[in-house]
């Protein structure tokens, strides 16, 4: 670092423009950077600022929505490594991406870009995309880090969440694949968090993210992201992504001496070791198209989740005549908007899959009624034994930038689905969206449902493989379908106003939310069904060490056809009035099995899986007593339960003065001390059951003044006693 002067440290900490870091001579390189969550956006010659209209053909792979409904990391990694591939083909030293952000709403408009409203699936998928990218030597940039759940006023709005909520919902996912996958890059968020800009959070930036958990990358901002770069600096900010020309506040701030030259130094560092890393990242002339293509129809035929079967309509048999209505089945809807959107190397429509049966659009996708293509399509219908029917948002619904203000579906097209109902017996709707949409209004006139979110380039191809049943689907809900918008625990908090938006629904997001209040959803998180059936048995559970046990359960394909099986692990707490999410998501696995064979599956618990967060010890905390492993195919449908028990970590809480009669009571060396104290006094268990309750809440200090003997003297004495100070 002392070969380089001022200047040229400060300018590795901003780009040299919107795509590649600063060079500095022949010594240090430029770094090529592109959007890629889902597939590479690398932006051609003489594009626009962003590429975002004229970027190089790459494969579009399907999106976190879709990829993280396959419960499949080992596909995912692929999909990384695919992404990797394609990277180094273009040149491409970092690609910014997976997005790991929490679907706390149905609502946001990004939500096409991140996996689910589960941290654990979240932390599992995400670590998966980056180590695959990372194999082959490319740089992974996870983001938006943190607490970025909408895009309604992203760039000033203030999350404000609780620190329970932070570290139990919104930053574990972060945390897993930085300890687990170590990934090159973090990039933080444009919002704030409880008042402080991402940008500029010296608590998320350096004592959460490397003090405490190890991050030894470069932190990078969101485009346009700083507000302040030599705040963001000393918050522990490395890179301004794209430069704002602002270099000079840097070297004037160090001269002045209002920043620390070190501080400087490890920011200008940590650039430079990313160029070692990635250094050694491989070459290629290009990729096999066709097997990339491949892998994204896998991935997409992995992704889409049967939600309903009724009369098993599905899969189409032969010498039916099959009617396909909706512009989607010849028009798809294959990704979302912004930043994220691919030029696909090649593009399938589910229409042309299916070998081209009879055709009507049925509706506009711009929403406007046309009665002419209505009916078109109920013409169609009348002649067929089944009409799948292709519904969903346009692409104008939903895209980063804003959200959404409804999870309806358009007005034209469930009228649609209605009429086409009425002259057609067997009706399959086959979906495409970014974001949940509800089905309450409509699912009725419908036998099948399959969700086929955003399926990338292959989509078309991949929903005619299930169709068909070429494929069994094997997709399974990340996150929970309401029945109404007004069903969502953030429903009455998103997306706040006055430059605030207020987590008040805390740790209860998605599932934790509807299980835990036991109410009514439309289709609940783990949800999904397939052409075949399977059972569960033998479960056993065991503690294998102190605060580690062992879960195995037998899984049997009892149907008639090769099909998968995801396999949900939850940790649950029993509890007449909830203290913290009935049960909650701690492991999962996909299996594939033909008829009448079996699988032992097999996790590991450890201690952090049934801790809570503790804000006053400013760590986690472990409770003694016993809990509940579940077992099943969704968070509704636990086939096995085994109880466990927990020693606990054997902290106990410091007492004081103020601490309450129950908290000393339940404090081992407090309870000694107050009941040594008492000896001779009334027995707590003669006094009248009421009166104690009410004793139990108050201050021991408190009690000084009812003529107990309870003095402040006397409770001084409790105290420095339990302390060891007396």
């Amino acid at each position: 670092m002392t070969d380089l002067t001022l200047e040229e440290k400060a300018s590795l900490t901003s780009g040299s423009d919107t795509w590649h870091t600063t060079p500095i001579g022949e010594a240090v390189p430029a770094l090529t950077l592109s959007d890629g969550p889902h597939g590479l956006r690398r932006q051609a010659e003489r594009g626009d600022a962003l590429g975002l209209g004229n970027s190089v053909p790459a494969t579009c792979f399907p999106p976190a929505v879709a990829l993280g409904s396959s419960w499949d990391a080992h596909l995912a990694h692929r999909v990384g490594a695919a992404l990797a591939r394609e990277a180094c083909a273009l040149g491409v030293d970092v690609v910014l991406g997976p997005g790991v952000n929490i679907k706390r709403s149905p609502l946001c408009g990004r939500n096409f870009e991140y996996f689910s409203e589960d941290p654990h699936l979240t932390g599992v998928m995400g670590a998966a995309v980056v180590t695959g990218i990372q194999s082959l030597g490319v740089g992974a940039c996870v983001k938006h880090f943190a607490v970025n759940n909408q895009e309604t006023d992203r760039m000033r709005v203030s999350a404000d969440v609780d620190e329970q909520s932070l570290r139990e919902i919104y930053l574990p996912a972060f945390e897993r694949i930085v300890r687990e996958a170590k990934p090159y890059t973090v990039m933080c968020s444009y919002n704030r968090i409880n008042g402080v800009h991402a940008s500029q959070n010296r608590w998320l930036l350096t004592e959460v993210l490397r003090e405490e958990w190890g991050f030894d990358g470069l932190v990078m901002s969101d485009w346009g992201a700083v507000n302040d770069r030599v705040a963001a600096l000393e918050a522990g900010l490395d890179l301004e992504m794209p430069p704002t020309g602002t270099d000079e506040e840097i070297v004037e701030a160090v001269r002045s001496g209002r920043l620390p030259e070190a501080v400087l130094d490890l920011a200008a560092g940590r650039l430079l070791e990313l160029v070692r890393r990635v250094e050694g990242r491989a070459s290629f002339e290009g990729w096999d198209l066709d097997a990339h293509h491949e892998l994204a129809r896998e991935a997409a035929r992995a992704s889409a989740v049967l939600l309903k079967n009724d009369g098993d309509v599905l899969p189409l048999r032969q010498g039916q005549r099959v009617a396909v209505v909706g512009e989607l089945a010849r028009t798809p809807r294959y990704q979302g908007g912004g930043s994220s959107h691919v030029v696909p190397t090649r593009l399938d429509n589910a229409w042309e899959a299916l070998g081209r049966p009879a055709f009507a659009a049925g509706y506009r996708l711009d929403g406007q009624p046309d009665a002419g293509l209505s009916r078109e399509a109920v013409a169609a219908a009348s002649e067929a034994d089944v009409t799948l029917v292709f519904l969903g948002l346009p692409e104008a619904a939903e895209s980063e930038g804003f959200d959404r203000t409804t999870i309806e579906l358009p007005a034209v097209q469930v009228a649609l689905l209605r009429e086409v109902a009425e002259v057609c017996p067997k009706i399959v709707v086959v979906l495409a969206n970014g974001g949940v949409v509800s089905v309450a209004e409509w699912q009725e006139h419908a036998s099948a449902i399959l969700e086929g979110w955003l399926l990338g380039q292959a989509g078309g191809s991949a929903l005619a493989d299930l169709l068909t049943g070429a494929h069994s689907p094997s997709g399974r809900l990340t996150e929970t379908i309401p029945n109404r918008l007004a069903d969502v625990p953030s429903h009455l908090h998103f997306p706040g106003g006055d430059g605030h938006v207020r987590y008040g629904e805390g740790r209860y997001v998605g599932y934790r939310h509807y299980d835990t209040l036991d109410a009514d959803v439309a289709y609940p998180f783990g949800h999904g069904l397939t052409y075949s059936r399977f059972t569960y048995s033998d479960l056993d559970a065991r503690e294998t060490g102190s605060d580690e046990w062992s879960v195995e359960v037998t899984v049997t394909n009892t149907g008639e056809r090769f099909a998968h099986e995801v396999v949900q692990l939850y940790v649950a707490f029993d509890e007449e009035r909830p203290s913290r999410p009935r049960h909650e998501l701690r492991g999962f696995a996909k299996v594939g099995l033909e008829p009448g064979d079996s699988e032992r599956v097999r996790f590991a618990l450890t201690g952090r899986d049934i801790a809570q967060w503790s804000v006053s010890r400013k760590g986690w905390r472990i409770d003694a007593g016993a809990f509940t492993v579940e077992v099943g195919a969704s968070s509704r449908d636990i086939r096995l339960r085994a109880e466990l028990t927990s020693g606990g970590d054997g902290y106990a809480a410091p007492l004081d003065r103020m601490s309450t009669l129950g908290e000393w009571l339940a404090h081992p060396e407090g309870s000694r001390a107050l009941k040594q104290l008492l000896q001779g006094a009334p027995g707590l268990d003669r006094t009248d059951p009421a009166l104690l309750r009410l004793a139990m809440g108050i201050p021991l200090a408190k009690f000084a003044t009812f003529g107990i003997g309870l003095t402040s003297e006397v409770v001084d004495g409790l105290v420095a006693a339990v302390r060891g100070d007396g």
